[in-house]
């Protein structure tokens, strides 16, 4: 796979998110922190549609697709603000640990109803941004910039301080 940096030691991360920034708010950050992380990582955005149904069967939908692209070799961590809040040095040694055992990451952001419980009992680690609920637009752009930060941790580079 060509296409990865020198010195990533081919890891990829994905951010799974279901739905769109519609109104544009978030967008130009997002697109900052995808090209800075194209540095570290094969990293890349995936948006996926809201389902058209509600409650639990949107829930159940959406879960399937973003399971579906999950592969054996990804760490799935989900979003969600019941999950475990890491410092920014203790993500980046969780992104040191994936690269170290050849993993791949997956991280799932849900949409309006959040994640489905199978998601969040398929996930390597659940990850709470916030104790705090926010929207998952604004959600998807403190994660990617919290990835960016793992990464300079990581590379011993100043951003972090």
């Amino acid at each position: 796979m060509g296409g990865r940096p020198a010195g990533a030691g081919g890891l990829k991360v994905r951010v799974a998110s279901i739905g769109r920034d519609r109104a544009g708010l978030f967008a130009p950050a997002v697109a900052e922190y995808q090209k800075r992380l194209s540095r570290y990582a094969g990293f890349s955005l995936v948006e996926l549609p809201e389902s058209r149904r509600a409650g639990a069967q949107a829930l159940e939908e959406e879960a399937r697709a973003l399971l579906k692209l999950a592969s054996p070799r990804d760490w799935l961590v989900a979003l969600d603000e019941r999950g475990q809040q890491l410092s920014s040095v203790e993500l980046s040694r969780f992104l040191a640990r994936a690269q170290s055992e050849s993993r791949d990451l997956l991280f799932a952001v849900g949409g309006d109803e959040g994640l489905s419980s199978e998601v969040r009992q398929r996930a390597k680690l659940v990850l709470s941004l916030s104790r705090m609920t926010l929207p998952h637009r604004l959600a998807r752009l403190v994660l990617l910039e919290q990835l960016y930060r793992a990464f300079t941790i990581l590379r011993g580079e100043p951003y972090h301080k």
